[in-house]
């Protein structure tokens, strides 16, 4: 979804629980790392996809803007949840004009919400593996009331809107643009506050997503509900903050069987992956979002899917000066980055 066109932009991700910005320089045949930061949000700012407080969150974009000293105000980024339905569907051969045309009677067929009220995107993916006649389309729909939300932010934020892209999309460019191509399936499972995406990735092009209601903030929930303490005191013994208040036993058990549940959902997935393609093998399994380094998740993943598992590193095919950026700052922050970078490395002239 392209609204105005100039190159160089910046990158906004978003989260319902942090904000990140950040901004990505081409010189000559590498990129560099120009300036990355993030913000914590306060608690229902972002709920479900919708942005319930805009004076808020626009006040806390401006804040990272400011300390960062960045002065393109040109922006892309991405929205995400069950407000965008990303389905792979199969359509009689046309040309790319002639689908523009039928786009809307297609995804009638597809997607829950009335297509008035969405805005609809496709990429051609190619010719039908068994009918020549037929070819595979990946649809997007995104519902208008959601886009519009984050337009009148940007707006309050006074940022310009060139670039609004899908979550699952911009993982899959950094992934492309970061690690070596792969011919076997990987599987990107990005998991942050309230929401897990699962994309499976062939050839650098998305084969299968599945998004799930499960993150993070469920385990801050009840941590404050078992103990009694508030969500802020909550989220901090989540992330390691020792106290008297709760035995560090009970903490990891609670921990424990979220992460359980997390990892039991992604191996159904890939079982149902396998399922539908039963000669594909998921070579690697990359996490990232904010919950993906939950304490003992990449361990339990990699039992319960015997698969290869580790976090996704976004600034590896990037450029870092040493004395700009904490090196092991940056390597702690990685995982939470990479929608960030995939959207900081986009250009507006670039499709």
């Amino acid at each position: 979804m392209l609204f105005r066109k100039k190159d160089h932009l910046i990158g906004l991700d978003i989260g319902s629980r942090t904000i990140k910005l950040g901004e990505v320089l081409d010189k000559k045949e590498h990129r560099v790392l120009r300036k990355f930061g993030m913000a914590n949000l306060p608690e229902n700012a972002i709920k479900e996809g919708h942005i319930k407080e805009p004076g808020i969150v626009a006040d806390i974009i401006k804040g990272l803007v400011r300390d960062l000293k960045i002065k393109e105000q040109n922006v892309a980024t991405s929205i995400s949840g069950y407000s965008v339905i990303i389905k792979k569907i199969v359509v009689g051969k046309m040309s790319e004009e002639e689908l523009h045309e039928n786009i809307q009677y297609e995804a009638e067929q597809y997607i829950p919400f009335d297509v008035q009220d969405v805005n609809l995107d496709f990429h051609i993916l190619g010719e039908h593996e068994a009918n020549p006649n037929q070819m595979n389309v990946m649809l997007v729909a995104a519902k208008e009331e959601i886009i519009n939300e984050y337009l009148d932010l940007l707006e309050m934020a006074d940022l310009t809107p060139c670039i609004l892209d899908v979550d699952v999309f911009v993982l899959e460019r950094i992934f492309g643009d970061s690690y070596l191509p792969e011919q076997k399936s990987v599987a990107l499972v990005d998991i942050g506050a309230n929401k897990m995406n699962v994309n499976i990735v062939k050839n650098n092009t998305s084969a299968f997503t599945r998004d799930v209601s499960l993150g993070g903030e469920e385990i801050t929930r009840e941590i404050a509900a078992q103990f009694s303490c508030s969500f802020e005191e909550a989220e901090q013994m989540k992330l390691g903050e020792i106290t008297d208040k709760v035995p560090r036993k009970d903490l990891q058990q609670i921990i424990m069987s979220f992460v359980s549940n997390w990892s039991s959902e992604i191996r159904r997935v890939i079982d149902f992956y396998y399922s539908t393609y039963p000669d594909e093998t998921i070579a690697q399994i990359l996490l990232s979002g904010g919950a993906s380094q939950t304490l003992g998740f990449l361990e339990h993943l990699a039992g319960e899917t015997s698969c290869a598992v580790e976090m996704f590193d976004p600034f590896r095919s990037l450029t870092i000066n040493e004395k700009d950026f904490d090196s092991s700052y940056l390597k702690r922050i990685a995982p939470q980055a990479c929608i960030c970078m995939g959207l900081a490395t986009r250009r507006a002239s670039g499709k």
